[in-house]
């Protein structure tokens, strides 16, 4: 026999199974002894007020062992000899899209223009040991996407736009823990993501997929007004490039920092729009201070809590500022995709277990916040801001930065505290370079955060130049229904790069639709 219950229990309640039973027996007036098995189905912690409780929903197996899965399970096909569809890209909106054709009865073929995952690993080690970034595998290209090393973070706000829970049980069954199927705030963590992504791409090889490492498009092939194939540069089998053709309708993931494919679709004059995004820093404090000042506790988490996470919104001089990607127990870790940039960007392992929690704090930047007309205008502000934090940062990977209150009040740091960011800080006086447009609003944002935060506001803090990479400066312009290219038939602008999506969940969800139009567009041909 089952039952569901939803239970509001203290921490160290929350903390295993064995205490959960016990409480469950006394609280239902059951026998423990018949309660063989407690599985959490959904769980959130309330942090509100000093004594903090979790929100639990379980199902309890009562005299009996569970016969279901924790997950639901997806069937795969074999399509060796299917029809193909292009996926440029094997970020989460190309590997999500790639495993949806296979539902559907349709061979992905994946251009990838970095490493596999693996790989990627040694690629990224070496930016911090030699200050050099490979512009074709770093922590936004290969195999995974931007996502696969900066955290593997699945918390979303797109209920409305597709299934969540099929993109978290296809995690689950690609070796991801069960519990991102209860978390409020699911996490898979940066040093279990890589093995998940490996296991998809088998099942896509298995099925009768493609998968072409370090395979870069250059450009759409086109009949007419209709997309056909793409050409790429294979850098994968010798020192020579070679140019190779794909053929089929084009599903383009490809993130959002490809820009050299933003920059190809300007030339071909392929419909794309300027689209905002958020511009900051990184704002990194010790994990135990955010504890304590979320738990309202001095002692901060204590055994039984997970390392605390924020999140603060509010507008300055008329625009956004909030904080963004938030990494309890994390690392900054360097993002740039090119030489002369510096970029940072946050990552947690599954652990969350380091001693400092870090967050994007962003300002939100419109299309008409810069001069001109050109549909590369965010683009090239990006650019930028990246090359000169790269020049205040002595011209290599060092980042420059600032503690968080010199900053409010226009001081320069004349130190800097202990921090997790690997190839090193270097002082900077953020608020005297940066644009004044960023600086100003995240001044007075910091002020409010400190007020609604006690103690948030802290020279323990120190702010990492330069955030930049939070969404896609375009949009690739699509039809509502089809997810089809307003003019050119065959092609499906997908998820983050395209302007699409935020995240790996949205990503996910955007990358099914995707693979669905693309059938639903063959069959018609």
């Amino acid at each position: 026999m089952t039952e569901e219950f939803q239970i509001r229990v203290l921490p160290q309640v929350a903390y295993n199974e064995a205490n959960l039973k016990a409480y469950i027996a006394q609280e239902k007036g059951l026998d423990q002894r018949t309660i063989y098995r407690v599985r959490v189905l959904k769980r959130s912690i309330d942090a509100r007020h000093r004594d903090i409780y979790v929100n639990l929903k379980v199902r309890i197996y009562v005299n009996e062992f569970p016969q279901d899965d924790a997950y639901t399970k997806t069937d795969y096909q074999d399509v060796s000899n299917k029809p193909s569809v292009i996926v440029v890209g094997e970020g989460p909106g190309g590997l999500f899209a790639s495993l949806k054709l296979i539902e559907l009865g349709l061979r992905p073929v994946i251009l990838e223009r970095g490493k596999n995952v693996r790989d990627r690993k040694l690629d990224i080690a070496l930016i911090k040991k030699s200050q050099e970034v490979d512009s074709e595998s770093n922590y936004c290209f290969g195999e995974g996407g931007a996502g696969a090393y900066s955290d593997g973070k699945l918390y979303t706000r797109s209920k409305k736009r597709g299934p969540v829970d099929k993109i978290l049980n296809v995690f689950c069954q690609h070796g991801a823990s069960t519990s991102i199927l209860a978390d409020a705030h699911p996490h898979i963590g940066t040093d279990k993501l890589p093995r998940v992504i490996e296991n998809m791409r088998n099942t896509i090889l298995n099925c009768g997929g493609e998968v072409h490492f370090q395979t870069k498009m250059t450009s759409l092939i086109l009949d007419g007004d209709e997309v056909i194939g793409v050409k790429a540069i294979d850098n994968h089998r010798s020192a020579l490039s070679v140019t190779r053709e794909f053929y089929g309708p084009v599903i383009l993931a490809t993130g959002h920092s490809a820009r050299d494919v933003y920059r190809y679709l300007a030339e071909a004059n392929i419909e794309m729009e300027a689209k905002g995004i958020a511009v900051g820093v990184r704002l990194e404090h010790p994990s135990h201070l955010i504890d304590q000042i979320q738990y309202h506790n001095k002692n901060g988490k204590g055994k039984y809590l997970p390392t605390a996470e924020y999140s603060f919104v509010t507008q300055a001089q008329g625009r956004g500022v909030y904080s963004f990607c938030m990494c309890p127990g994390g690392f900054v870790i360097p993002s740039a995709t090119g030489p002369e940039q510096m970029v940072t960007n946050g990552m947690s392992p599954a652990n969350r277990g380091t001693q400092w929690s870090n967050s994007g704090m962003v300002v939100q930047l419109n299309p008409e916040d810069v001069e001109g007309d050109d549909l590369l205008r965010i683009m090239h502000y990006q650019e930028k801001l990246e090359h000169d934090t790269w020049l205040q940062g002595n011209r290599k990977q060092t980042a420059p930065a600032q503690r968080m209150a010199d900053f409010v009040n226009n001081r320069l740091s004349y130190d800097l505290p202990k921090s997790s960011y690997a190839p090193g800080l270097i002082s900077s006086p953020l608020h005297f370079w940066m644009p004044s447009f960023i600086t100003k609003r995240l001044q007075e944002a910091f002020k409010t955060f400190g007020k609604q935060a006690h103690g948030f506001l802290t020279n323990e803090a120190v702010m990492i130049a330069s955030e930049t990479r939070t969404s896609s400066p375009v949009r690739i312009l699509r039809d509502r229904e089809k997810l089809m290219h307003i003019r050119l038939a065959g092609l499906f602008p997908c998820a983050e790069g395209a302007g699409y999506a935020g995240g790996i969940v949205s990503a996910g969800i955007d990358g099914e639709r995707c693979a669905e139009m693309a059938a639903a567009y063959l069959k018609q041909i």
